[in-house]
C-alpha cells in the first residue's frame, strides 16, 4: 500500500473528525491530491486494503462510534469520576482515543464539548418535550416531572452531582456557567407547564420562581443526597416512586387554590 494514501487518509480523519472507515472516499482522494476515481483505481476497489495498513501503521480505522459520541461518553465519565476540573481537550481526547484537533473540528473548543455533553445527561430536553404535551392532570404532571428528575441524576455516568458539586464549591465556575446558560429553557418549560395549572385553578397563582423552587427543590436535594442515605438507612430508605409520590401530594397540598 502506497504510505501516501496512509497518510492522506489519516490527514483527511483529523480533518473531519472521523475514523478513517467512516470517511468518505472523496475526502481521502481530496486528502491525497488525487480523483476519487484513480483513489479506487490504486485501492483495486476495495477499501479493506487501506484499513489493514492504517492498522498496520498502529491506528484503529474505525468500526467504532463516532468521535462525537465517543468524546461525550469520555467527557462524562471524566466529571462523573474526576469531577469538572479534570476535562480538558487533551484528557477527553486521550480517554476518547482521538486527537484533541479532532474533538476542535466537531466541537470548537472545551465549551462547545460540555455545553452539548450537559445537553445530554441534565434534565432540559425531557422537561421542553413534557412542556410541549403537558398531562393534563396536575398530579400527572407533578410525577413526570419528578420522573425526568430522578432519571437525570442516577443516569450513569452520574455527571448532574457532579455538576451540582462544582457548584457548590465554585460558585463562579464552569458548573455554574453552564447552569446558567440552561436555565432560561428550564425556566420556560416549567413556566409553561405550572402557568397552564395555574390558569385551569389548579395552583395558586404564586410568583412562578417560588413556584419551581417548592416543586422540584426537594426531589432534586433528595436524588443529591440519595447515595448517601442509601449507604447510612439501607432498606429503611423508601424507593424513588414512593418518594416522588410523597412530594409531589405534598407539593399539590401546599399551593392549592
Amino acid at each position: 500500500m502506497d504510505r501516501n494514501l496512509v497518510e492522506a487518509a489519516l490527514a483527511a480523519a483529523e480533518q473531519h473528525g472521523k475514523d478513517v472507515a467512516d470517511l468518505p472516499l472523496s475526502a481521502i482522494a481530496a486528502a491525497a491530491g488525487i480523483s476519487r476515481s484513480t483513489l479506487i483505481r490504486r485501492l483495486h476497489g476495495s477499501r479493506a486494503q487501506l484499513d489493514e495498513a492504517v492498522r498496520e501503521a498502529g491506528i484503529d480505522p474505525g468500526g467504532r462510534p463516532p468521535v462525537r459520541e465517543r468524546a461525550i461518553e469520555a467527557a462524562a465519565t471524566l466529571i462523573a469520576r474526576d469531577g469538572l476540573g479534570a476535562v480538558t481537550m487533551e484528557a477527553v481526547a486521550a480517554a476518547a482515543r482521538c486527537s484533541p484537533t479532532s474533538l476542535h473540528a466537531v466541537f470548537g473548543n472545551r465549551d462547545g464539548l460540555l455545553a452539548t455533553m450537559f445537553d445530554r445527561y441534565v434534565p432540559v430536553p425531557d422537561l421542553e418535550a413534557l412542556a410541549a404535551e403537558p398531562p393534563e392532570r396536575l398530579e400527572d404532571m407533578v410525577h413526570a416531572v419528578y420522573a425526568a428528575l430522578a432519571e437525570a441524576f442516577a443516569r450513569e455516568p452520574r455527571v448532574l452531582p457532579a455538576i451540582f458539586g462544582d457548584l457548590f464549591t465554585r460558585p463562579d465556575g464552569t458548573a455554574a456557567r453552564m447552569l446558567k446558560a440552561n436555565l432560561p429553557r428550564m425556566f420556560a418549560s416549567l413556566s409553561t407547564l405550572l402557568t397552564t395549572q395555574i390558569q385551569a385553578g389548579r395552583l395558586r397563582p404564586l410568583p412562578l420562581p417560588l413556584l419551581i423552587q417548592l416543586m422540584i427543590g426537594p426531589m432534586a436535594g433528595h436524588m443529591l443526597l440519595r447515595p448517601v442515605l442509601q449507604d447510612g438507612l439501607g432498606e429503611g430508605l423508601p424507593p424513588v416512586e414512593a418518594v416522588a409520590r410523597t412530594f409531589a401530594e405534598a407539593f399539590i397540598r401546599a399551593t392549592a387554590p
